[in-house]
Parts: structure tokens; C-alpha cells; sequence
């Protein structure tokens, strides 16, 4: 990653405090999040929608519409593996956020078009767009800081509350459309907002420079040098071993599901293999320490993310949504977790500050452990939904409203810390490459 040198940062224009910067590269996100988010919440529903009536989706029973699901997100995450990469070595971090943002309005703008192949052509364009753009803003962020800097932690969870005011809105006004009007043109919501981000990016550049600019042609060449250079020497032939592994057991196992994700974890874990080869001792050190986090954010993700797929089911089809004569539509639920975020994530931020002021800090690792329990915590909720449900044959609305605060809870303890100590312990050229990773460990 290219970071803004020192007498740079010092120069950018300051708002609230932190660098200008930051704010540019906040709404950014928060329109790519609104968009994002807006089809996460409508994705599952459309798909199992019926095929006739006003509006009608493509009728696919619940599991069929789970795995496309769980597919997509995964795949929108793991391609911010590539995505860290491409930035890395060749087009710099704000050259690869503008990438991303093209590819992602072209797939929303495919996804209004009522036709399979626009529909599955649309979807490859916004895991394209995610991979270039989600690991490459969060990268920017914390190159806006220079090393030591203890607003780091302040910058990112402002910049966490930008993403769920994008979340929020979008799970409240894509719903609606969605739900009330037509599938498709929620679809052309979340498109419009990504434009609107595109259009904020390139006009707050004058406050991005120095930070994320493409890598200089003398260390770009080294770096293809050393890649080359991977198979070469002794040691780096274990990085080969394991990717060769990965696609012998995509070749026995086929284009299924376990095939699919063993060939990803195999590739994820050489490309981790030679990064950890190229750095020197101290680095090593961090990288082992930023891995085995990597491995514990998997099971907080792998819980959080049911909020989409099966939570969002059940707010469809087993829970009473009537309030005062008011259906409340099924995807206005996911806006519970943004809302929670928007409420709690300062209060949350400043208890670990008096924290730290009574002397009792406690580590990033401690926060997201912590994390991880709340989440878990939180679906015994559902757990008593469920035993409603079996017994009355529908659950209150209660039940979610008390999941999700929980799963949200978790999440202001463990993913803005994620974010700040990996960009922390990262070595400069490969934090937008380690920052993909979380996101992979994400999906």
C-alpha cells in the first residue's frame, strides 16, 4: 500500500479533527454500503418470491435461495483478495476504489434488467466491484494516520458509523420499493446510490493526496520480481504445494460447494505462505499474529452473517409483522443492525476509552474474543423464537429486535478493532492484501 508520507498528513486539511480525507472516503462508503446492503436485504426474498402476481420474483424454494446467497456474499468477500492485490501491484489503492465503483454501478444497473443473464452477469459485476473497492477505502483510512497515531481508532469507528447510515437507509428504502412496488427497481435504487458515492469519491480527491497512489515503478517491478521469484528458492515451494493442492481438490471434487471453498482456502493460504516468506522477522511476527485472528473472525463472521440468509426468512415467513394494522415488510428487520450501530457504536467507543483512561485497557484481541460470545449470545434469542413459533405459529417481532441487538453489540466490539489492528501490524506494501483477507474471513 502506498502510504501518504509524513509531512503530507500533516498538510491534509482538518475536519472535526481528523483529516478530511477521512470524510471523503466516509461517504463514499456509505452510498457503495447502502447500495450493498440494500440488495443483501431483498436478495433472499425475491428469490423465493412467487412468480406471479404484481411483482413477482422467481419462485425458488428456501434452501436454493440460501445457497445463491451465501454464494454471492461469500464470493463478494474472498474477491477482496484479488482486489488487495491488484492494488498492491499495479493500480494503487484510489485507482482500484474507482474500479470498483464502475464495476459495481454496471452490475446494478444489469440487475433492473428482467432478464437470467442479466440478472447472474450483474451479480459477477458487484463481486468484481466489492473485491477492487472494499479492502482498498478501509486501506485509505488508515493511511490517512501516521503510524502511532491514536485517532486511528476514533477515524475508523467513524468511518464504521458511515457504512451503517448507507445500511440503514437502504434496508429502510430499497425494502419498501422492493417489497411494495417492484424487484427490480429497488435493484435501480441501489444502483443510484452507488452512483452517488462514485460521484462524492471523485469529487473529494483534492483531499485524498498522497494516500493510495499507485505503487512506484522501481518497487513495482521488485515486487513482480519477487512473485516470480517465489518458486525459485527452498522454502516458498511449500506456497506452491498448497496451491497445487487447492486445485487438485477442485478437479476431484467438481464446481460444488466444498470444491469450490477448499480451493479458495488452498489458494488463500499460499498467497498468505509467500507473503509471509518476503518479510522480515518482526513482520513475521505480526503477519502469525494477524493470521490466527484471521482464523477467529471466521466463526464471529460465519454467525453474523446469518442475518441475511436465514434471519431474514424468518422474518418472512415465521414471524407476526403486524403493528397497529401495519405489515412491517420482512427486510426492514436488517435496518435494526445499522440503526444499533448508529445508537451504540460512540457510546460502545467511548466506554473502552474511560477504559483505558482508568488504566485498564483492554487488548484488541480481548475486544473481539468478547465479541464473538456476544454473537453467540444473541442467537439464543432466536432459539426462544423458534420454541414461540413451535408453539403458536408465529414468533413476536421482539424476538429479532433482541437477536439483532446483540449480533450488533458483537460486531461494535470486534469489526472496527479488526480493521484498526490489522491495518496497525500490517507491513506498508501489503496491507491492502491483508485488509482482503478480513474481508475474505468476512464472507
Amino acid at each position: 500500500m502506498a502510504k501518504a508520507d509524513a509531512l503530507s498528513l500533516k498538510e491534509q486539511p482538518k475536519l472535526l479533527g481528523h483529516p478530511a480525507g477521512l470524510f471523503v472516503l466516509f461517504f463514499t462508503e456509505l452510498w457503495e454500503r447502502f447500495s450493498f446492503f440494500g440488495i443483501r436485504g431483498i436478495l433472499v426474498l425475491f428469490l423465493v418470491a412467487q412468480t406471479t402476481g404484481s411483482n413477482p420474483g422467481l419462485g425458488w424454494a428456501n434452501q436454493e435461495a440460501l445457497a445463491l446467497y451465501g454464494w454471492y456474499t461469500m464470493l463478494a468477500y474472498f474477491a477482496a483478495v484479488p482486489g488487495g492485490l491488484l492494488a498492491g501491484r499495479w493500480l494503487g489503492q484510489r485507482r482500484s476504489v474507482l474500479v470498483g465503483g464502475i464495476l459495481l454501478c454496471a452490475g446494478y444497473g444489469l440487475l433492473v434488467i428482467e432478464t437470467t443473464a442479466a440478472f447472474y452477469t450483474g451479480l459477477g459485476f458487484i463481486i468484481l466491484g466489492v473485491g477492487c473497492l472494499k479492502p482498498n477505502v478501509a486501506g485509505m483510512v488508515g493511511a490517512l494516520y501516521p503510524a502511532g497515531d491514536d485517532q486511528r481508532d476514533i477515524g475508523f469507528t467513524i468511518f464504521y458509523i458511515g457504512i451503517n447510515i448507507g445500511a440503514f437507509l437502504s434496508t429502510l428504502a430499497i425494502g419498501w420499493v422492493a417489497v411494495r412496488i417492484d424487484w427490480h427497481l429497488g435493484f435501480g435504487l441501489a444502483g443510484v446510490g452507488m452512483l452517488i458515492g462514485q460521484g462524492a469519491y471523485l469529487l473529494g480527491q483534492k483531499y485524498l493526496k498522497g494516500v493510495g497512489e499507485k505503487p512506484p515503478a522501481g518497487r513495482q517491478k521488485q515486487a513482480e520480481l519477487s512473485f516470480s521469484a517465489a518458486f525459485s528458492s527452498r522454502t516458498p515451494f511449500l506456497t506452491a504445494a498448497v496451491m497445487i493442492l487447492a486445485a487438485i481438490v477442485l478437479l476431484v471434487n467438481g464446481w460444488n460447494g466444498g470444491g469450490v471453498v477448499a480451493a479458495l482456502l488452498g489458494l488463500m493460504a499460499g498467497l498468505g505462505i509467500y507473503v509471509y516468506q518476503e518479510c522480515g522477522p518482526l513482520e513475521r511476527d505480526r503477519l502469525l499474529v494477524i493470521f490466527f485472528t484471521l482464523l477467529a473472525l471466521v466463526i464471529f463472521w460465519g454467525a453474523f452473517e446469518q442475518a441475511g440468509g436465514l434471519m431474514n426468512l424468518y422474518a418472512q415467513q415465521k414471524t407476526g409483522r403486524m403493528l397497529a394494522g401495519f405489515e412491517v415488510p420482512a427486510p426492514w428487520f436488517q435496518s435494526l443492525n445499522p440503526l444499533y450501530i448508529i445508537l451504540f457504536g460512540t457510546p460502545v467507543g467511548l466506554a473502552w476509552l474511560w477504559w483505558k483512561r482508568q488504566g485498564r485497557e483492554a487488548s484488541s484481541l480481548f475486544k473481539m474474543a468478547l465479541g464473538t460470545i456476544v454473537v453467540g449470545l444473541g442467537f439464543l434469542f432466536m432459539s426462544a423464537a423458534s420454541a414461540e413459533f413451535e408453539s403458536k405459529g408465529e414468533s413476536a417481532m421482539y424476538w429479532l429486535l433482541l437477536a439483532y441487538f446483540l449480533l450488533t453489540l458483537g460486531e461494535l466490539f470486534a469489526s472496527p478493532v479488526a480493521l484498526s489492528f490489522i491495518t496497525k501490524l500490517s507491513p506498508a506494501r501489503y496491507s491492502s492484501f491483508l485488509l482482503a483477507f478480513y474481508f475474505a474471513a468476512v464472507g
